[in-house]
């Protein structure tokens, strides 16, 4: 966290337990971020809470260090059977709740909380054996939890604590239904915690919220501002075909130390994937039909800072929360003004700042009034220069490697091979 991001609120000012802040003190926390300060106090008195806050400003530690004190001042039922968890943390993606768990494990190291970790995609044996041992916290996603519900591997009749992450994102992801399954089964929402946060607080979160918590108290942190200040946002105009040359000559006169490039479709990830690895840069692909896997291992290359760039579809938009990220680029801009906001959050996160630098290409151009509409403000123009323009050979890009990835995400460029595939001209698809 910078200076500049925080409060002068310390952590030391909640009377948090010793265990607890013996993990706040080690991950290095001293002064709290807005949320944080609003949250913490408010929620470990019982009282549930509905947050927003721009991505990127402690909501996790806020929830995390509000469940852990609320379950060392409730403690649980003398009936309560192992695998029945005491609290339970819904978030819309893998990467999400992987991050969660990791920070989970900072904060809690010294609290003796038992915690878990369940989602789609791999592990399915040893997450159901974890569940059977049984967890204290329980973090995860919807469907995979659903499952193991209904297997009565565990249950939620001891829940003293639910948290939902990102719930803009769980109604986008068409997550809704599951989340009210699951509500249903814990007690009432007098008998618990409820801690809900979310990008914005929309009519049909605010209705999630009232419907499934005890009149929740809202918090908005800077609502009126879409994008965090220390993004430096950039727009060029641009043809498709010079897409491909534009981005390479960017990346050349940068230092594109950690970097994401987000796309709309598969095969423009792939396209875009190919030609970059074709001219020096080593790059990886997240998009939906890699597996958990390799996304884990990718995520974690890219974390170390040994795979610099990322090319990306919007699976990759929420819920990564990787440190330093230098640029965000929109190879494509997204046709949802939201997407816009949640993909250049990726950089200048924690109060630190970052680049975003979009193009507005012949296929995707039309969105670039409404995304302005909905942040507020125009994006500044750059000029397309000769010099930006990198000379490319459009026998240099490279092609995975059969079976690398699923098929259903590969495609071949039109006309030999031609640069700039990234709207519908040059590698198009429906938008996944």
């Amino acid at each position: 966290m910078t200076d500049k991001h925080l409060t002068d609120i310390p952590f030391s000012s909640f009377g948090l337990a010793n265990e607890i802040m013996q993990g706040v003190e080690e991950a290095g926390f001293s002064l709290c971020t807005p949320i944080q300060a609003k949250t913490i106090p408010i929620a470990i008195k019982g009282q549930d809470v509905a947050g927003q806050a721009q991505t990127g400003t402690g909501k996790t530690a806020a929830f995390l260090l509000a469940c852990f004190q609320y379950l060392l001042d409730n403690p649980a039922n003398q009936g309560r059977k192992t695998t029945q968890p005491r609290a339970i943390m819904l978030a819309p993606t893998r990467e999400l709740a992987i991050q969660i768990h990791k920070d989970a494990e900072v904060l809690g190291k010294h609290t003796g909380f038992k915690l878990g970790l369940v989602f789609g995609g791999t592990g399915y044996d040893s997450q159901r054996k974890q569940l059977e041992q049984g967890v204290d916290i329980l973090i995860g996603t919807p469907g995979r939890l659903i499952d193991y519900f209904k297997q009565n591997i565990f249950n939620l009749n001891a829940i003293q604590v639910m948290v939902l992450d990102e719930a803009d994102r769980m109604f986008d992801l068409g997550f809704i239904k599951d989340i009210r399954y699951l509500m249903r089964r814990m007690p009432k929402p007098e008998q618990r915690l409820g801690m809900l946060f979310s990008a914005t607080l929309s009519c049909r979160v605010t209705e999630l919220a009232y419907e499934h918590m005890d009149n929740p108290e809202e918090i908005k942190i800077e609502a009126d501002k879409i994008t965090a200040d220390n993004v430096v946002q950039a727009c060029y105009m641009t043809a498709n075909d010079e897409k491909i040359s534009l981005l390479i000559g960017l990346l050349r006169h940068m230092d594109p130390r950690r970097t994401i490039v987000f796309v709309n479709t598969k095969r423009a990830a792939d396209i875009v994937w190919g030609f970059l690895e074709g001219n020096g840069f080593k790059t990886a692909v997240l998009s939906g039909d890699v597996p958990q896997k390799k996304r884990m291992s990718l995520l974690k290359e890219f974390q170390a800072g040994n795979l610099p760039v990322l090319v990306a579809t919007d699976v990759a938009a929420r819920g990564l929360h990787i440190p330093d990220i230098s640029h965000v680029f929109n190879y494509d801009l997204p046709e949802d003004a939201e997407d816009y906001v949640h993909r250049i959050g990726r950089t200048a996160r924690a109060g630190a700042s970052g680049d975003a630098i979009s193009f507005a290409c012949e296929t995707y151009s039309f969105s670039l009034p409404e995304i302005e509409a909905y942040i507020g403000h125009r994006i500044k123009m750059q000029p397309v220069t000769n010099e930006l323009l990198a000379e490319i050979d459009p026998k240099s890009r490279k092609y995975p490697e059969r079976g690398s990835r699923n098929e259903s995400g590969r495609g071949r460029p039109r006309q030999g091979g031609r640069p700039g595939g990234g709207g519908r001209r040059g590698g198009g698809q429906r938008r996944r």
